[in-house]
């Protein structure tokens, strides 16, 4: 027998299956008001490219599945089209997590660009209208993870993504990445000399994205951009009170356009700099906390350091697979969550698994709405008392 709840997400399944036109209307028709608002008591669950654990990234279907199962913000990066299209995409390349390969009328089309100081080969989307990029299918990135739907959802516009948010039935933040701008710059040209970020910020503004973190207009759409570029966040800046948040790489890569290193850009004068641009960093978790033959070194003190200059930390990516689980965890995410959350303390999380951080953080920050349950209500009793005798034994 089939939950009355799944019906509408069967439905949506097949609508993405068989038509190749936008799943909603632009802009979006649904109100705001009265819908359940945003949490903002507990830390961030960030819907990485959607529930992309279980769909392939960056889908209609796996940004639905990711409110379906709790998340606050769905995640993802937007690139754009050969005719200057936004678009939900990862790599500059289709390569990977498209069925690029299998198209032959599109066999011409392989280049070579420069692409952050490397040579990069493959089917990039700059060459590509938004039609030719609808007759492809996407594909999940990882081999050991669910194939079933290969094949069969699209790639979607920036503006179906937000159509998708705001459509929600409770208020869920989008999370958009400017995403390798200085390259997107070099290859699209809009007219009227604009940039990536204008046409970025335009659409945004567009379905009323405004207003900085935690005003009124926030907290009705909410939404955090992101960028690894420091110079793209500067620019937009000027253009949106948005709140933004500074990504960070890896100790060995440098930024995207000012080719600082990672030491510099985490050191206490440069986040006293971007503290006047950003509300938080998103730092990649090894850098927070170093990493040896797969088990957890010394945290370092970026997080206090970053609390300290009043930016939030969000950091990046938490799998649930035992290939990206450090040996600390024996295998188990929610021992993951823990630490990360009770011993880092940080303010969000990106993950691949939104169910999975939706129930560690209903569990141990149970949802302050209103709640009938008596066994949830039970549950929420015994957790408190069980974090009183935690601390109890710490002291003794």
């Amino acid at each position: 027998m089939v939950s009355l709840g799944v019906v509408p997400f069967i439905f949506v399944f097949l609508l993405l299956e068989c038509s190749a036109r936008p799943l909603y209307p632009l802009p979006s028709k649904i109100s705001n008001t009265n819908k359940q608002p945003l949490q903002t008591f507990r830390p961030y669950n960030i819907a990485h490219r959607g529930s992309n654990g279980e769909l392939p990234e960056e889908t209609a279907a796996a940004y639905m599945r990711a409110i379906e199962e709790g998340t606050d913000f769905i995640e993802t990066d937007i690139l754009a089209s050969k005719d200057g299209v936004l678009i939900c995409f990862h790599d500059v390349t289709l390569d990977d997590t498209t069925d690029i390969a299998t198209h032959k009328e599109f066999a011409n089309r392989k280049r070579t660009y420069d692409v952050q100081g490397f040579n990069t080969t493959g089917y990039f989307t700059v060459d590509f209208t938004l039609k030719e990029l609808k007759s492809l299918r996407v594909k999940q990135r990882y081999p050991f993870r669910d194939q079933q739907y290969n094949g069969k959802y699209q790639i979607i516009t920036f503006e179906e993504y937000i159509a998708i948010a705001l459509d929600a039935s409770r208020v869920v933040g989008i999370y958009p990445e400017i995403k390798n701008p200085v390259f997107i710059n070099q290859q699209v040209k809009w007219p009227g000399g604009k940039k990536f970020e204008d046409i970025f910020v335009e659409t945004l503004k567009k379905y009323g994205y405004k207003g900085s973190y935690m005003s009124k207009d926030w907290l009705r759409q909410p939404a955090f951009i992101q960028s690894f570029a420091p110079t793209s966040l500067i620019y937009v800046s000027n253009l949106t009170d948005l709140p933004k948040i500074f990504l960070i790489d890896d100790v060995t890569m440098p930024t995207q356009d000012t080719n600082q290193s990672y030491w510099e850009i985490t050191s206490d004068p440069y986040l006293d700099f971007i503290k006047d641009y950003v509300v938080g960093i998103g730092p990649w978790k090894d850098t927070v906390v170093p990493v040896l033959n797969n088990y957890l070194q010394t945290p370092t003190d970026l997080v206090a350091r970053a609390h300290a200059h009043n930016l939030q930390v969000h950091p990046y990516t938490y799998r649930n697979e035992d290939k990206f689980l450090h040996l600390n965890f024996k295998q188990d995410p929610y021992m993951e969550f823990d630490y990360w959350i009770n011993q880092i303390q940080v303010d969000g999380l990106f993950t691949d698994f939104t169910g999975s951080l939706n129930k560690f953080l209903e569990w141990t920050h149970p949802s302050r709405q209103g709640d009938d349950d008596d066994n949830a209500d039970a549950d929420s009793i015994l957790h408190k008392i069980a974090a009183m005798l935690a601390k109890y034994n710490r002291k003794k």
